[in-house]
């Protein structure tokens, strides 16, 4: 099979493709696009540059033009290319319309004209609304976004679901809870705390930071993706947990235990607007009707993944120093405006 992935060069989408070809029972070859924007990191995928079977192609999932000849020799899609930071779509909303919605949508026209096999759709636990001090989210949990990133990813769920009633499309969706791992931008919480923690600088944590998220792996995540790819049934939504409630306030402290830090290194900032209070995920059907269970114990995939920052600051330190950009427009030239 071709598989095109996009969103390669992301976090989620880089660790996918690393995991798939990883995987020695996998003769299949990987169509890698990425529009390369802030949080796009074509080092993610340095390894598989010479792969006779990977091609990386640089490109906007809302070019109908491209989209359209790509997927002309896809027989699968794995759709991660999302913008996904909460707070930037709080100051701005347009981006994640843009491609949560209209680039979903476009990618979708193109597979329904191809008549390819399966559109993989990842989303998140986010389209759920927040949850109170009980109770988790189900697959039938009605959605009540409550950011301009979740509502657009609830749009782009709810588009997909509309063309598999409509069309017969073959969509599968999958919504995950929090990510952490390696490769991560360091936006997120973890990266974030890790790398500023490193710099000498404290880590702001929202509000009292007893905000409450489910934990997940990147790799038990992708190991999710693969099994639902082979035995997920068309329009089924499967929600991906790791069962591992942590407060964020608490996930702070771990991080400054691990790096020899005390609460001193803890800057409260005023609270997000909006913050929802508290993820859970109820995973039993993904478990039950595909097999899938975390398999990463979260204290060690933790450990591991703070030791991984800290073993890979130059990766990190050109990000925030924006020298990853330079990085691409060698490889590419200027960008073009999305």
């Amino acid at each position: 099979m071709k598989i095109l992935v996009t969103g390669a060069a992301g976090f989620i989408g880089a660790n996918f493709v690393r995991m798939y070809f990883e995987d020695k029972k996998n003769d299949d070859s990987i169509v890698a696009l990425d529009a390369l924007t802030y949080a796009g990191n074509l080092e993610n995928l340095n390894e598989y540059k010479e792969n006779d079977k990977f091609t990386f192609i640089k490109g906007d999932i809302c070019d109908i033009d491209l989209v359209d000849q790509i997927m002309s020799e896809i027989d699968v899609v794995v759709h991660f290319a999302a913008e996904s930071h909460v707070d930037r779509s709080i100051i701005s909303s347009s981006d994640f319309i843009r491609t949560n919605i209209v680039g979903t949508q476009v990618l979708a026209d193109a597979a329904r004209k191809y008549n390819i096999s399966r559109f993989h759709h990842v989303s998140t636990d986010e389209v759920y609304g927040s949850l109170g001090k009980t109770g988790l989210f189900s697959e039938t949990t009605p959605f009540a976004p409550n950011s301009p990133y979740a509502a657009s990813k609830a749009s782009s769920d709810l588009l997909m679901l509309a063309y598999f009633h409509t069309h017969a499309f073959p969509v599968v969706i999958t919504n995950c809870s929090n990510n952490y791992g390696r490769y991560q931008f360091p936006e997120k919480l973890i990266p974030l705390f890790v790398s500023n923690l490193i710099e000498g600088k404290k880590v702001p944590v929202y509000g009292d930071g007893m905000q409450i998220r489910d934990w997940l792996h990147v790799d038990d995540h992708c190991r999710a993706i693969m099994s639902v790819l082979k035995k997920g049934k068309e329009g089924e939504v499967y929600n991906v947990g790791g069962n591992n409630e942590q407060a964020n306030i608490d996930i702070t402290k771990m991080i400054l235990a691990h790096l020899g830090k005390d609460d001193s290194s803890i800057e409260y900032v005023e609270d997000r607007l909006g913050h929802d209070r508290r993820y859970a995920i109820d995973a039993s059907k993904i478990m039950d009707k595909i097999g899938w269970t975390p398999q990463v114990d979260f204290e060690k995939g933790l450990g591991d993944t703070i030791d991984w920052y800290v073993n890979n600051q130059e990766w990190w330190q050109n990000i925030k120093s924006g020298v990853y950009m330079d990085y691409y427009n060698l490889q590419y030239g200027k960008r073009r405006a999305v």
